[in-house]
């Protein structure tokens, strides 16, 4: 059971919770800090002055004195008014990720939200059931408001869930799990909880961890691919990555050098040529950048996960409810804008690596489209349009969502960060850019069928032999997206990941 105490949040940690089903559980600390800030705001709620959020209505509406007798139906009515997500359910991780975030947020003591309302939403967490929440509908300030409201309402009984693998109406689903709904919400509760950054810090979150396997898996394609073109291994000697002292591009080389130890399949340079194109001998210093962009990314959101999103903020040692901006998600959406552009760039590369090996012309001796009757047989000609299609995609999906804003709630909300589009769009980046790295990993090993038989590398070796006994060598035209589809899910899989890098999750 994970120990949540609003301070110690980690993207490991996380994923533990929301892909891996760990229970959760409020540090005693942490419940102290809460109890203290729910007694402060039922204390501002019924002395009649006016505070943002908690007699008052939202946005434009802050204005708006709510009487006291009618505070606690304010914040049922801004769940219901502001669940109005559309498109597809978010998935059961991302959700999961968003309940673990929010709780972690809610338990650092400035929310003033009551113990048993966080409690409730931990219980949900804890059973797996799990809110519907609808994928599109954010705009990335004053929180993600719709979605965090979709995840919220079946803590009053509204909305639907998923429960036993089926989604359900939320009461129904409460009463098979054994949980009972809250009867009301108190000042500022529904606020609380929809006031914040998780739905897009959850999205981005899974996106990043995602992607730091990915380019550990796009690294290994890359050592395939040097070895199936007899690469010059020289351009990763490490004095060449230390004298530059860019340290995503160093710790590449280093696991190069590593994926290919003992290959008897590398040349040396004049061995063969001089020096080999770009998307071989510059491959460190490119997915090095990326590498180094998902560091800065990952620092970000290990803040942010562990960071206070609420408007207003409350002080109960001082009294004071400030009303402020912490929910805008301005930089959580530079950062997934960031993390899509270095996704598509390991995809970008290593497209450009399918195209040496099917192009006879630049494969260094291997046949038309690694096909063994070329002409008759079309062989891997289509993969790599494919690949290419995917690539060129990213290039749309990688122009910024955050340099777009619009205003809502009539201007007084003027500029918003579209921090939740700029997550989403990372992860059809990772998508398309996983399985352009599945193909370039499955063209490798197609064209290392026409080397001679020769000691692959101790990781590439392992690499090979997990692929073949999926993906046979392809002798004559085949059906191909069968096997497409294999190798995809294949370097997904957790087996296979461990198998090759044993637990290195290529996190500093």
């Amino acid at each position: 059971m994970i120990i949540l105490d609003g301070q110690s949040l980690t993207l490991k940690t996380f994923i533990r919770v929301s892909r891996y089903f760990e229970e959760v559980k409020i540090a005693e600390t942490s419940q102290i800090l809460v109890q203290k800030a729910s007694l402060f705001v039922d204390k501002v709620a019924k002395n009649g002055n006016a505070v943002y959020g908690i007699n008052t209505g939202f946005g434009d509406l802050a204005n708006v004195i709510i009487e006291k007798d009618k505070v606690d139906q304010l914040q049922v009515n801004l769940l219901m008014s502001h669940a109005c997500g559309v498109g597809d359910p978010l998935s059961i991780e991302v959700v999961r990720g968003m309940m673990v975030l929010r709780i972690n947020a809610l338990i650092k003591g400035y929310s003033g939200i009551r113990l048993s309302t966080i409690e409730k939403l931990m219980e949900l967490l804890n059973k797996n059931v799990i809110p519907v929440v609808y994928e599109k509908g954010s705009l990335g300030a004053s929180g993600d408001l719709a979605l965090l409201s979709h995840m919220s309402l079946p803590l009053i009984g509204m909305g639907e869930v998923f429960y036993e693998g089926e989604q359900m109406d939320t009461l129904t689903a409460l009463k098979k799990a054994g949980i009972e709904p809250l009867k009301n919400l108190v000042a500022k509760e529904g606020l609380s909880l929809i006031n914040g950054t998780q739905a897009m810090t959850s999205i981005g979150a899974l996106v990043l961890y995602d992607a730091y396997r990915l380019e550990k898996l796009a690294t290994l394609a890359l050592s395939l691919s040097l070895e199936a073109l007899e690469g010059v291994i020289e351009a990763f000697d490490p004095r060449v990555h230390v004298v530059r002292n860019q340290l995503g591009q160093i710790r590449v080389a280093l696991d190069v050098l590593k994926n290919l130890k003992n290959s008897e399949h590398i040349t040396h340079q004049n061995e063969k040529r001089v020096q080999d194109a770009y998307s071989l001998r510059c491959a460190p210093q490119v997915h090095g950048a990326s590498l180094y962009a998902f560091d800065h990314i990952l620092d970000i959101v290990e803040r942010e996960m562990n960071a206070v999103t609420d408007n207003p903020i409350v002080f109960p040692n001082t009294e004071e409810a400030i009303s402020a901006g912490n929910f805008h998600g301005e930089p959580l959406a530079m950062a997934f804008d960031y993390m899509g552009i270095a996704i598509a760039e390991l995809a970008s590369i290593s497209e450009r690596r399918i195209e040496r090996l099917v192009n006879h012309h630049l494969s260094n001796g291997l046949p038309p489209f690694l096909a063994k009757c070329s002409g008759l047989n079309s062989g891997f000609m289509i993969v790599q349009y494919t690949a290419a299609s995917l690539v060129s995609e990213n290039k749309v999906l990688a122009h910024p969502a955050s340099v777009d804003s619009i205003p809502s709630s009539a201007n007084q909300e003027d500029h918003v960060s579209m921090g939740s589009i700029s997550a989403r769009k990372s992860r059809t980046i990772y998508e398309n850019a996983r399985k352009v790295v599945s193909m370039e990993m499955m063209t490798a090993c197609q064209a290392l069928g026409f080397r001679e038989t020769a000691r692959l590398g101790d990781i590439t070796g392992k690499a090979y032999e997990w692929i073949r006994k999926e993906i046979p060598f392809i002798e004559h035209d085949v059906v191909m997206y069968p096997y497409l589809h294999k190798i995809e899910k294949m370097i997904v899989e957790d087996s296979f990941y461990q198998a090759l890098f044993e637990g290195d999750e290529g996190l500093e």
